[in-house]
C-alpha cells in the first residue's frame, strides 16, 4: 500500500526527531531542551503536493549533478565547499541522512568532500573551488557538518566540527565580526551572519561555543542597523544604504543568537516587508536566492502575518521559475541556486534543527 504524501512527510520528520533526540540525551540540560523542542506540524496548505513534486525534481537534479568525489556540477564553483555544504543540506532537509534514504549516498558524498578538505587547524577549504571569500565556504560547510552531526553523530564529524568551530572563534575580530579570511582583522555583516549560524548549529549539538563570542557578534550586527531598519555592509563605516539581502541575513543572525523580539527585530521586519517577493526570471535582482534563503527564515521565526504573507509568495515564484530539468538559475551556479530554492521551499516542513523555532 502506498502512503499518502502527508504520511510520508510526518514519518520522515519523526525519524529525524528520534535521531536528534537520541543525540541530545547525552548533552547538557539547556542544550538538550533546545534540541528536543518539537517543531510545529507541517501546514499542508503551504507545503502542497506541487511543492513536494518540485522538491523531488530539484533533488533529482542535484543527485544527477554530483560527481564521484562529492562535488557538484562543473566550473569554478563545483568544488566550492559552500556549494557542497548547501547541497548536502538540501538533501538533509528532505529527510535523507548519510547512507539512509533515497539520497543517503549523496549526503555521504557531500560529507566525505567536506571532511577531505578540512585542515588540521580547522579551516575547511577546497583550493580548486575557492572564492574571494573563503570564510563563506567555511561557515556553510561548518553549518552542514553540525546538521549532519545532529542527525547522524560520528567521531570524525565531531572532531572536524569542533576544530572548525574553534577556528571561527579564533578568527573573530575586535569588533565582533568576521571577514573573508580566517584572521581577526576587519569584518562585514554577510560573513558574520554565516559564522553566527554555523556557531548556533554547532551549539545545538553540544559543541562548546563561548557566550562571549556570540555576544560580541550580536553587538556587531546591531551596530550595522540603519535608521530605516535595514542593515549596512560594515559597522562604523560612513553611512551606507540598507539592502534587502543582507538585512534579511542580519535578522536571522539575531534570531539565531536567541533574540526574538525588541526594537531591532521590529524595525528589521518592517524594512523587509517593503520588499515583498517578486519574480526574477532573468537574474536581474542581485543575490536573489541568497536574500530569500534568509528572508524566509526570518519570516518563519517572526510567524503570524509575516510568515503567512511571505512564504506563499516566494513559494509560488519558485514553482514558476523552476526549469524543466528541476534546477533553478543563479549566477553562481545552478547547483547553488537549486540548493537555495529547495531550502526555501522546505521551510514549512522544518526538518533541519537550525531552521526550527
Amino acid at each position: 500500500m502506498t502512503l499518502p504524501i502527508s504520511s510520508l512527510v510526518i514519518s520522515r520528520r519523526e525519524t529525524l526527531r528520534q535521531a536528534v533526540t537520541a543525540v541530545s540525551l547525552a548533552l547538557p540540560g539547556s542544550v538538550r531542551a533546545a534540541i528536543a523542542s518539537q517543531p510545529p506540524p507541517v501546514t499542508e496548505a503551504l507545503y502542497t503536493e506541487r511543492v513536494q513534486t518540485a522538491i523531488r525534481k530539484g533533488l533529482a537534479y542535484l543527485a544527477a549533478r554530483q560527481n564521484d568525489d562529492g562535488s557538484l556540477g562543473a566550473g569554478g564553483y563545483s568544488q566550492n565547499v559552500a556549494v557542497v555544504g548547501l547541497c548536502g543540506m538540501a538533501f538533509l532537509a528532505d529527510g535523507h541522512t548519510p547512507n539512509r534514504g533515497l539520497y543517503g549516498l549523496h549526503v555521504d558524498r557531500c560529507l566525505d568532500f567536506i571532511l577531505a578538505h578540512a585542515a588540521e587547524n580547522g579551516f575547511i577549504l577546497a583550493a580548486e573551488g575557492a572564492s574571494r571569500g573563503p570564510m563563506y565556504g567555511h561557515g556553510f560547510a561548518t553549518l552542514f557538518l553540525a546538521e549532519v552531526y545532529g542527525m547522524a553523530p560520528g567521531k570524525e564529524v565531531r572532531e572536524t566540527l569542533t576544530r572548525a568551530v574553534r577556528l571561527i572563534n579564533d578568527a573573530q575580530n575586535a569588533e565582533g565580526g568576521w571577514r573573508y579570511e580566517p584572521r581577526p582583522q576587519d569584518a562585514d555583516l554577510s560573513v558574520t551572519v554565516c559564522q553566527v549560524m554555523a556557531l548556533r548549529a554547532a551549539h545545538n549539538t553540544g559543541i562548546f561555543v563561548p557566550a562571549s563570542v556570540i555576544d560580541r557578534a550580536v553587538n556587531y550586527v546591531k551596530r550595522c542597523q540603519n535608521a530605516d531598519g535595514g542593515f549596512m555592509y560594515q559597522a562604523d563605516q560612513p553611512p551606507a544604504e540598507s539592502q534587502f539581502p543582507r538585512s534579511a541575513a542580519a535578522l536571522v543572525a539575531l534570531y539565531s543568537a536567541g533574540i526574538y523580539e525588541g526594537e531591532e527585530i521590529r524595525k528589521g521586519l518592517d524594512y523587509l516587508m517593503r520588499f515583498p517577493p517578486r519574480p526574477n526570471p532573468h537574474g536581474e535582482q542581485d543575490y536573489y536566492l541568497y536574500g530569500h534563503y534568509y528572508a524566509v527564515q526570518a519570516m518563519w521565526h517572526a510567524a503570524g502575518k509575516y510568515w503567512q504573507a511571505w512564504y506563499p509568495a516566494i513559494r509560488d515564484i519558485l514553482l514558476q521559475e523552476q526549469r524543466a530539468d528541476g534546477s533553478w538559475f543563479d549566477t553562481i551556479s545552478p547547483e547553488y541556486g537549486t540548493a537555495m530554492a529547495l531550502l526555501i521551499l522546505h521551510m514549512p516542513a522544518n526538518y533541519l534543527p537550525i531552521f526550527q523555532r
